[in-house]
């Protein structure tokens, strides 16, 4: 009866373990998205001339130091060229978070958003995670 109860609690120490070090991963970057808000519950792709847009996207097991980059350019915008890079936005974790949500956002300029097609590439470390294209009608 004894050895059944080491057996039980070495198999509850093995599963506390292993969900431990699941928990604590490598830090990454996912479900990039293009939103309303800065909490990324109203998703859209299309925005009108006067929105603000919001890039957001969910950090895991993030650390102080990791950088959260966007690049945001033109595809296909009268007047302007493809790629052209509107801005380039850099964010740095400054605190250890096992999830988190981080969120980039852009302001319509004066006379509000030339309609088209627009694109903002997202880089987590440096490494590209995700691109996302948004549309102002």
């Amino acid at each position: 009866m004894k050895s059944n109860k080491i057996s039980i609690l070495l198999a509850v120490a093995a599963l506390i373990v292993s969900t431990l070090a699941c928990a604590f991963g490598e830090p990454s970057l996912s479900n990039v998205r293009v939103a309303k808000d800065q909490d990324g519950a109203e998703v859209s792709s299309a925005f009108g001339t006067t929105d603000t847009v919001y890039v957001v996207s969910d950090v895991s097991n993030g650390v102080v130091g990791n950088v959260v980059a966007s690049k945001w350019t033109i595809v296909s915008v009268e007047g302007y060229d493809p790629g052209f890079v509107i801005d380039e936005v850099d964010l740095t974790l400054d605190e250890d978070q096992l999830t988190y949500t981080v969120y980039f956002y852009f302001e319509p300029p004066e006379g509000g958003w030339p309609l088209g097609t627009y694109q903002v590439e997202v880089f987590f470390n440096g490494a590209t995670v995700s691109t996302v294209q948004f549309t102002i009608q």
